[in-house]
C-alpha cells in the first residue's frame, strides 16, 4: 500500500502576453511583490494565438516567461490563479484585457498551467480552477502532450523551461542540505 507523503516544493513560472510591452515591468513588480524575486526571465516570445485573444487584447501579441525564486507548495496553484486574474483586472481598460497571465509551476518531472477552463486532460484543484499537465520530462527533455499549445511545444519556450528546471534541481538540493544544517 502506498503511504500519503508531503509532495515536493514546486518552482512557480509565470506567462505574460500583451500587445503593449511596456506593460511587463509594473506587472513583473506586482508578481514579484506577490511571489518574490524574478529568478529567470525569458526575452519575448512571438505568440500564436492572435485570432482568439486579438479582438480583446489586439495585434502584435509577444509573451515573456518568469520563474520566482522562492519555491511553492503545489497545493497553491488555484489561489496564485485568482491573484494573477487579479492583476489582470488592474490592467483592464475599456472593460478590455490589456495583459494575460498564466500561472503554472515546474517539477522535475512536468509543467503544470493554472486554468479557469475545464477540459478532459485537466483536473480540478478547487476554487474552480484547473490543473493542465502541458508538459511532461521524460529522457533528458520536456516532451509534449496531444494537447499542448503549439507556444509551450515551441523550441525556444522548451529551452527556457529546461534552464528553469536546471535551476529548480539546484533549489531543491540547497533546501535539503540547509534543512540538514
Amino acid at each position: 500500500m502506498s503511504q500519503p507523503a508531503s509532495a515536493e516544493p514546486a518552482k512557480l513560472v509565470i506567462g505574460v502576453f500583451t500587445a503593449e510591452p511596456e506593460l511587463i515591468m509594473p506587472v513583473a513588480g506586482q508578481l514579484s511583490e506577490k511571489f518574490g524575486n524574478i529568478d529567470l526571465e525569458s526575452d519575448w516570445f512571438p505568440f500564436d494565438y492572435t485570432d482568439y485573444y486579438e479582438p480583446e487584447m489586439g495585434s502584435g501579441l509577444m509573451r515573456r516567461m518568469m520563474a520566482f525564486k522562492p519555491l511553492i507548495a503545489q497545493d497553491a496553484l488555484a489561489g496564485i490563479k485568482h491573484v494573477t486574474n487579479e492583476i489582470e483586472s488592474d490592467f483592464t481598460a475599456e472593460e478590455k484585457r490589456r495583459i494575460n497571465i498564466d500561472p503554472g509551476y515546474l517539477l522535475r518531472e512536468r509543467f503544470v498551467l493554472a486554468t479557469a477552463k475545464n477540459f478532459s486532460h485537466r483536473i480540478y484543484i478547487g476554487r474552480g480552477i484547473y490543473a493542465d499537465l502541458t508538459l511532461v520530462y521524460r529522457k533528458g527533455a520536456f516532451r509534449t502532450l496531444p494537447w499542448t499549445y503549439p507556444d509551450y511545444a515551441a523550441q525556444n519556450m522548451l529551452e527556457f523551461l529546461q534552464r528553469v528546471r536546471s535551476k529548480y534541481v539546484y533549489d531543491l538540493k540547497s533546501l535539503k542540505e540547509h534543512s540538514h544544517d
